[in-house]
């Protein structure tokens, strides 16, 4: 029988890094994956996802690339060929991680895990014991009721990532940051794209400024926004290559209809055929519970990333994965904390994000405050001709503290880490606006906005 320190079921972002980290600690360490390590972010989420956008974004470059004076002829997307380089830098990055794996001595084992026990993995004709095991079996997209994905037009964003070719038009039923991201990229290659959120706003999740500016955004371009909009499932045809939608909003039944449907209406943990019920684990609310340290109610089992819900995105479950691992090897851990974690939709504009939105600084009892700075006022965006957006700073007019920061405009993600370094830092909106910002630069924007907050401002 195999025996190891730490075993990690599931090798993505969380599943890796707690072995790697385990093995920079002394530890034993293998990885159980039933596919290709990597996870939903290499081969089916945040990368490929990525891949399209900058495609979109270089199409929409070009052809708008008279405004610098630089003339084109015969601009054309080549699909095949985006998918061929998708498929090309996906396994680039795949082969580099095995080799990262590899190097650091965790073992790879491919197959289905399964426990028997709180300390017993089988993995076909193989029993692994560990001493702690780190589930980071990560999530799937959900499904929604009565409009079940059929992987030809009704789709969920791993199907939709397969197909061959482009659709005439789409439908895109929740608008977070992946219905919006896709949104983003089918107007940017020339799609007629409708959108259906049930919420108020789209990327209900973020503050509610934001979404509403990439909603305005959005139907610049073309698209149709349904918001506090409701799809009747049990009306949905399916007809002539089209699918229609009857949609309810404000009491008023609408129609929308597109070749081809996005479900992307959030994601489900993956914990069924994982022999829970041979262990302690608990499940609440469709996601596995842990501590602040990831430890499950099973002592010998910790639980990463997707499978324990909150942020379902990849940098998140690598620090989980890290701190897992760091409890597991017995060292000294801090809980993590999540309004110091950046979030970024990278649609055209992006949008980025980190810690409290207005809404939440509200409720949290602060005395909340304001500022932004839109990008219109920036050199730089000017010089680039992409003046659309904003910065806004949430700040408590107390104390001065920085509560949140907001950015939706061009290069917002590279923008955010700032703002995540100043939460990090517990500085506040005088000491981010009293940093010094290269001109010409986007960051400018960010630091005038944090100018106005401190009431340091120049310009006003």
């Amino acid at each position: 029988m195999d025996e190891f320190d730490l075993v990690a079921i599931g090798g993505g972002s969380g599943g890796y890094t707690a072995a790697i980290r385990a093995r920079q600690l002394g530890l034993t360490a293998a990885i159980i994956e039933r596919d290709k390590v990597g996870g939903t972010c290499l081969h089916k989420g945040c990368i490929p996802t990525k891949i399209l956008l900058e495609t979109a974004e270089t199409l929409a470059l070009v052809r708008k690339s008279d405004t610098f004076g630089v003339h084109v002829e015969g601009v054309a997307l080549d699909y095949a060929a985006v998918v061929a380089r998708k498929r090309q830098v996906v396994n680039d990055l795949y082969r580099s991680l095995r080799s990262v794996i590899q190097k650091h001595k965790v073992e790879i084992v491919e197959g289905q895990a399964r426990l028997l026990s709180p300390t017993l993995v089988a993995v076909a004709d193989r029993i692994l014991r560990a001493k702690h095991i780190v589930l980071a079996t990560g999530s799937r997209p959900k499904e929604l009721p009565g409009l079940a994905t059929d992987g030809s037009q009704i789709l969920n964003s791993d199907q939709l990532l397969e197909l061959a070719a482009v659709p005439d038009s789409i439908v895109v039923v929740g608008v977070g940051a992946v219905g919006a991201e896709f949104a983003s990229f089918f107007l940017d290659i020339g799609c007629q794209v409708a959108l259906v959120e049930v919420m108020p706003t789209i990327l209900p999740l973020e503050d509610a400024d934001l979404g509403k500016a990439l909603a305005r955004a959005l139907e610049a371009r073309g698209a149709r926004v349904l918001t506090s909009a409701r799809v009747l499932s049990d009306k949905a045809r399916i007809y002539d290559n089209v699918v229609e939608l009857a949609v309810q909003q404000e009491g008023e039944e609408k129609t929308v209809r597109g070749q081809v449907v996005l479900v992307a209406v959030g994601r489900e943990a993956v914990t069924d055929g994982l022999g829970l019920e041979n262990t302690r684990v608990q499940i609440e609310r469709g996601f596995l519970r842990v501590d602040s340290t990831c430890r499950t109610h099973e002592p010998t089992i910790y639980a990463v990333g997707d499978a324990i819900g909150g942020l379902l995105l990849a940098h998140v479950a690598a620090a989980e994965g890290f701190l897992a691992a760091e409890a597991i090897a017995g060292r000294q851990t801090r809980p993590l904390d999540y309004n110091r974690v950046p979030r970024v939709t990278y649609s055209h504009p992006q949008v980025a994000a980190v810690g409290l939105t207005e809404q939440q600084a509200r409720e949290a009892g602060h005395n909340v405050k304001t500022q932004r700075f839109s990008f219109r006022y920036n050199a730089m965006a000017l010089i680039q001709d992409e003046r659309e957006g904003f910065a806004k700073i949430v700040y408590d007019g107390d104390s001065g503290d920085l509560l949140g920061a907001h950015i939706i405009g061009h290069h917002a993600s590279e923008l955010i880490s700032e703002a995540a370094l100043a939460r990090f830092l517990e500085a506040s909106a005088w000491e981010v606006g009293s940093n010094i910002h290269p001109h010409p630069t986007l960051s400018e924007v960010l630091g005038e906005a944090a100018q106005l907050s401190a009431g340091i401002s120049i310009y006003w």
